[in-house]
């Protein structure tokens, strides 16, 4: 399959990896459009950088209601009601079940050198702080693609920064969400020229 990828972002948080993938999008980096916006909150912020962006958003089971088996479901269900053909999670905090028709078309970005710090309760700052005290020399993200597990998959690329002496979880995150800016693009680039040669 060819063309400009239809790409639906799933989300729980502030939505800067969407608004990044949106510039790579109009700089012509990707090609591709974001057809949907889920998240998995009412709180997401990302909600409102989706309004401004002009992209189709939805809430899906706000009051976590359905388990893993439903939830996903009907987020696939919603996903192909927009013929999205690939999935990014960028900052999804729920384990989903992934259909066999959509295993190697979910990718999610982490912000560690899986599979070091991640798995279930590793997300955002909490990484951060535990590659700190682990008091290791080098840090960065991953691109995986996404199967049942929390933050396993095979890998697609990852970005390697150094830690420095005196950082913080902040100046940690912000060096490593610079690497996730470039590692995303580069995710979804490379996922589409497997696609085209499928």
């Amino acid at each position: 399959m060819s063309g400009p990828m239809r790409i639906a972002v799933l989300v729980s948080g502030g939505g800067r990896s969407l608004e990044n993938l949106a510039e790579a999008i109009a700089r012509g980096e990707i090609d591709g459009s974001l057809v949907l916006v889920v998240a998995s909150t009412p709180k997401a912020f990302a909600l409102e950088r989706a309004r401004r962006l002009s992209i189709p958003a939805i809430v899906l089971d706000p009051e976590r209601k359905l388990g893993p088996e439903e939830y996903s479901r009907d987020l696939f269900a919603a996903i192909g009601a927009h013929a999205a053909d690939v999935v990014v999670l960028a900052g999804f905090l729920r384990l989903l079940r992934i259909p066999p028709a959509w295993l190697g078309r979910v990718l999610n970005i982490h912000p560690s050198l899986l599979p070091a710090f991640g798995g279930k309760g590793f997300y955002g700052e909490r990484v951060h702080r535990a590659v700190l005290e682990a008091g290791v020399k080098e840090t960065g993200c991953t691109v995986h693609y996404v199967d049942n597990e929390y933050d396993h998959g095979p890998v697609v690329l990852q970005r390697r920064i150094d830690v420095l002496p005196g950082d913080t979880v902040e100046s940690l995150a912000a060096r490593v969400f610079e690497e996730e800016k470039i590692a995303l693009p580069e995710g979804l680039r490379r996922h589409a020229s497997r696609r085209a040669s499928a």
